[in-house]
């Protein structure tokens, strides 16, 4: 059978339209983060091995807020019981992401150990993303004497209508944190530093 001209021009043009709207996963799970903007969720802890003494995640109210979503980056404070220390700073790049951790004292200020993290290495999928520790927070691990991170992999999942998971992995640690995404709750204050 044979296809006039400008009938394969157009599928030719539709094609080739299809294959320039494609997201990647990374630019899909960025998509789906964005989805619980301004909802904050209660977590638990579903692995912490081995558990450390004196933990301070455990025993404590977990909550994240997805509290800035912008094109293309997301604050995301992760508050363990009264601190306010912790966010989660998700930024999008062409086919990859960048996942840093902002660390803040009460009165704002930068914590000594903060803006540590990774960008991604491989495609991941619309569910998970994971970021292995990038040179600048080897070189801050070593000079605050944490070399034990040197070798972090952080990971996030997001499972819409189910579950956003947070997790710290390296050789023998462990550390996953599972926010119940069916049931929001209040939205936490601002966390410090991003008032």
């Amino acid at each position: 059978m044979r296809y006039p001209l400008q009938m394969l021009s157009l599928v030719f043009g539709v094609t080739l339209a299809s294959a320039c709207t494609a997201q990647t996963p990374a630019a899909e799970f960025f998509s789906q983060v964005s989805t619980l903007c301004g909802k904050a969720f209660e977590g638990r802890i579903a692995a912490n091995e081995p558990a450390a003494p004196n933990d301070p995640f455990v025993g404590q109210r977990l909550v994240m807020h997805v509290r800035t979503c912008e094109a293309d980056r997301l604050l995301v404070p992760f508050h363990v019981g009264e601190d306010r220390s912790r966010t989660w700073v998700i930024t999008r790049h062409d086919g990859w992401l960048r996942l840093k951790h902002d660390h803040r004292h009460a009165d704002g200020t930068e914590d000594e150990l903060t803006q540590y993290g990774g960008d991604t290495t491989t495609p991941g999928t619309s569910n998970r993303q994971e970021f292995p520790v990038d040179q600048f927070s080897i070189d801050l691990f070593t000079r605050t004497n944490r070399t034990v991170s040197n070798t972090n992999v952080w990971a996030m999942e997001v499972h819409p209508g189910r579950v956003f998971a947070y997790e710290l992995s390296r050789p023998n640690r462990r550390f996953r944190v599972e926010f119940d995404l069916t049931t929001p709750v209040e939205a936490p204050p601002a966390p410090w530093g991003h008032q």
